[in-house]
């Protein structure tokens, strides 16, 4: 006999999905049969939340679970599931709808399943993924990223804005002529400075984006990393760099795309929460600039942070 002290089914069932971090397991559940393991990497979340949030789940008959060698797998099937629970999840998941917690999940799921499918590969012997970890193993994950910069053309200025302790500068600098690391901080640059004191192609200017010390038409390129969503008016900084772009100079920005974290204007003063790409054509056709590239890049699967996108912009002539 129940306990008087138990509550109906149906309030159980929606206490269950009044949960965010539950409902985000279920979606990524009823597209793809996942393990503990899986699930804290697309979510960003720690193992044992999403252990604790599994066992709810399980027990509550929302999910199946089957064994896989020592991996327990996890899956919402739709069709399994009591017609009330059935009614509860259509109508929850109906009313989900879209936002960019969902998206960095979808995003982060898909590298979770490229991951498998490469660890599948490695487990029965392909070549083609041996050689991968081979390499990776001799020579790390980073050489293929750094040998790509010699396709960047070696009389070129670069700036580094917003540069912080000198990490796009640090890359640049054995591939171009001049690197010119820009920030407000001095407590930055002079971290820079000792970073970087090996190369003598690395000039450090102090001054705002608002107003940067580089004369008109001087730079061939700039490289903005995750500056833009600490600033108040990113347009505008946009508009300056522009202004000291050679014609045909080009304009680098990667920053986060548009989120849901609210406590980071509080925790790291952050202006904005990431940016939609209608924002980043709206600041290119303001500064005059040509959009050449605006894309998500692909997230890795032990980050904790959002995603990010890459804008590369081109000054006519």
């Amino acid at each position: 006999m129940k306990s008087s002290s138990e509550p109906p089914p149906l309030i159980s069932r929606l206490t269950t999905l009044s949960d965010l971090a539950r409902l985000r397991i279920l979606r990524l559940l009823s597209r793809q049969e996942l393990s503990v393991g899986e699930l804290a990497k697309a979510l960003q979340t720690p193992q044992s939340t999403v252990s604790r949030h599994l066992k709810l789940l399980h027990d509550g008959g929302w999910i199946t679970k089957r064994s896989e060698g020592t991996a327990s797998l996890y899956r919402l099937v739709e069709e399994s599931l009591q017609p009330e629970a059935k009614e509860l999840w259509r109508l929850a998941r109906n009313q989900m709808g879209t936002t960019h917690t969902f998206e960095e999940d979808d995003a982060r799921l898909v590298e979770v399943l490229a991951e498998r499918r490469e660890d599948s590969k490695t487990f029965f012997g392909r070549v083609g993924s041996e050689w991968d970890h081979l390499r990776r193993d001799l020579f790390g994950d980073q050489f293929t990223t750094e040998a790509l910069l010699g396709l960047v053309t070696s009389e070129w200025v670069v700036a580094d804005v917003g540069c912080g302790s000198g990490n796009a500068a640090e890359f640049l600098a054995p591939f171009v002529k001049k690197v010119i690391a820009i920030d407000r901080e001095p407590a930055m640059l002079d971290a820079a400075r000792q970073r970087l004191a090996e190369y003598d192609n690395i000039e450090f200017r102090g001054g705002d984006m608002a107003n940067l010390p580089v004369a008109d038409g001087e730079l061939d390129a700039a490289a903005v990393y995750l500056v833009m969503h600490h600033l108040k008016d990113p347009q505008s900084a946009v508009l300056e760099i522009a202004r000291a772009l050679k014609p045909g100079g080009r304009l680098l920005i990667v920053d986060m795309v548009a989120h849901d974290r609210e406590s980071y204007r509080h925790t790291m003063g952050h202006e904005h929460l990431g940016f939609e790409m209608a924002e980043i054509e709206a600041w290119a056709a303001a500064a005059d600039l040509q959009l050449l590239h605006d894309r998500r890049l692909r997230p890795a699967t032990d980050a904790k942070g959002p995603g990010l996108f890459v804008a590369t912009m081109r000054k006519p002539g």
